[in-house]
């Protein structure tokens, strides 16, 4: 048996259960397809994707079951052998095993990832490349080709120069360096070659002779404007207010056209203070809508998590009367039911490193717990996490009371408080559900019907399913 039988399996019941999806590293397929263009366009996007992936024989696109029979498996076999060796700009490497899954004959065909990216379909371009994007197969954008063309050889988006050939007065013209010391809370040095040189330790910018070249990495965190820096056009971040529920007509926008870092605090302050109420008793007293710690974590989270590669969409935030979302380019790298649990898996690394170090953002994968916890403190309704093809989006809603929540609504919180706890080595029961929806004891039954249901969805289990009586019985994630 297939030593990655295991991880397989894994990946075909993350796609099954909760939800039934398909997701970047299983495509499922009830036959084989007589495109064999379709079929080199799933190898290729397999081999170019983090981790390579399956193909899942023996399964509709309802996530339904269907019988493979011992020559369909055989043509199977070999005729996506002929497509990796004789379809793809070079051959890929492919394995494949049968197993009888719950009763159910599926055929496993494994996809690697290639170390000289990207793969492409033979006699054409290198930008007819594919990869795989929140579960489905795509064609990559020129700019993604040419990003993973970078990698490939070694070289991170953060890691290539944006402007080159600079003076030192150059570079403090472009860069906001007394911003950088002022976040590591340190002493400027008096001496320039000597902030060169620190500024150079911290991979912001490289020495070269007798001039300087700033990296990406110091113009996306430090720029006076990052319109000063070709390769950083349409990076700024947008926020923008609207009146009512949708972007018809829109009150208010600030633009954060400096690098993240130097313009960090003030966005924050600004979504903030745009989302937040003014009570008066007494005196005049601001309320806010949204905790400040899951605002921030947010921003952060768009900054590194985003795909730079993705032209044309700036990280984006829209405050609505009914809604706060936050938008970035890029589909989210991990399940978004997952969120919570999951290690920190970022799409650009020397950002993340620089960021926790600037006292930005986690780096423990512990920003999305402190959000969620801050949302759960405020007794709002839970986060709404999406992703596109080339898009990841966060909602967040102002609170509501638990009877003016939909099912779904109940059921989202419901889960997320139980993955909050399980993180904290704990299950969830009735008096954490009746905690988190700010219920009385006399409300028992409806903080049950809240379980029963997030039971029932297939997000939760049993912590302990021999247990007899029902009214002591606790609940942990699906995954744990």
């Amino acid at each position: 048996m297939a030593n990655w039988l295991k991880q397989a399996v894994t990946a075909l019941e993350d796609s099954l259960y909760p939800v039934p999806q398909e997701l970047n590293g299983i495509d499922w397929k009830c036959a084989l397809s007589d495109k064999s263009e379709r079929l080199a366009q799933h190898l290729c996007a397999f081999s170019n994707t983090t981790g390579g992936g399956y193909l899942a024989f023996g399964l509709d696109n309802d996530a339904a079951f269907v019988t493979l029979s011992k020559d369909e498996i055989e043509e199977i076999v070999g005729r996506l052998g002929n497509i990796a060796k004789n379809n793809l700009a070079w051959s890929v490497q492919l394995e494949h095993t049968v197993v009888d899954y719950k009763g159910h004959v599926l055929l496993f065909v494994r996809v690697y990832e290639q170390t000289n990216k990207p793969i492409y379909l033979r006699g054409k371009d290198i930008y007819e490349a594919y990869i795989r994007s929140a579960g489905h197969t795509v064609k990559m954008s020129r700019e993604q080709v040419h990003e993973m063309v970078a990698l490939s050889h070694g070289l991170s988006f953060e890691d290539r120069v944006a402007q080159s050939g600079l003076t030192i007065g150059d570079v403090e013209y472009l860069l906001d360096c007394e911003k950088l010391f002022e976040k590591l809370d340190k002493r400027m040095p008096s001496e320039k070659k000597l902030m060169m040189k620190q500024l150079e330790e911290y991979g912001l910018v490289v020495e070269k002779g007798d001039s300087y070249d700033i990296l990406n990495l110091g113009a996306i965190l430090f720029a006076r404007r990052l319109k000063d820096f070709p390769s950083l056009a349409g990076k700024e971040i947008v926020a923008r207010k609207y009146q009512g529920t949708n972007n018809r007509i829109l009150s208010l926008e600030y633009r954060c056209e400096t690098g993240y870092a130097v313009g960090f605090g003030n966005l924050v302050s600004f979504v903030s203070k745009n989302t937040s109420t003014e009570k008066i008793e007494v005196q005049r007293e601001t309320v806010p809508t949204y905790p400040v710690v899951a605002i921030r974590e947010l921003v952060a989270n768009m900054m590194v998590h985003q795909d730079f590669a993705i032209k044309g969409m700036p990280l984006t935030i829209e405050i609505f009367e009914n809604r706060l979302t936050f938008t970035n380019p890029g589909s989210s790298l991990n399940d978004v039911n997952r969120l919570i649990d999951l290690p920190p898996h970022s799409r650009n690394e020397s950002l993340a490193q620089m960021m926790l170090l600037l006292d930005m953002c986690e780096r423990r994968g512990s920003g999305f717990d402190r959000a969620t916890d801050a949302i759960g403190q405020m007794k709002l309704p839970a986060y709404k996490a999406q992703s596109g093809d080339n898009y990841t989006r966060v909602t967040l809603f102002p609170r509501k009371s638990v009877n003016e929540m939909t099912r779904e609504e109940r059921i989202a919180v419901c889960y997320q408080h139980a993955c909050l706890l399980y993180e904290d080595g704990l299950s969830i029961g009735n008096q954490n559900v009746r905690d988190r929806f700010n219920l009385n004891k006399n409300q028992s039954a409806m903080a049950s019907r809240i379980l029963a249901d997030t039971f029932e969805s297939g997000l939760i289990k049993m912590e302990n399913p021999e247990m007899e009586s029902k009214r002591y019985t606790s609940y942990i994630p699906y995954y744990g």
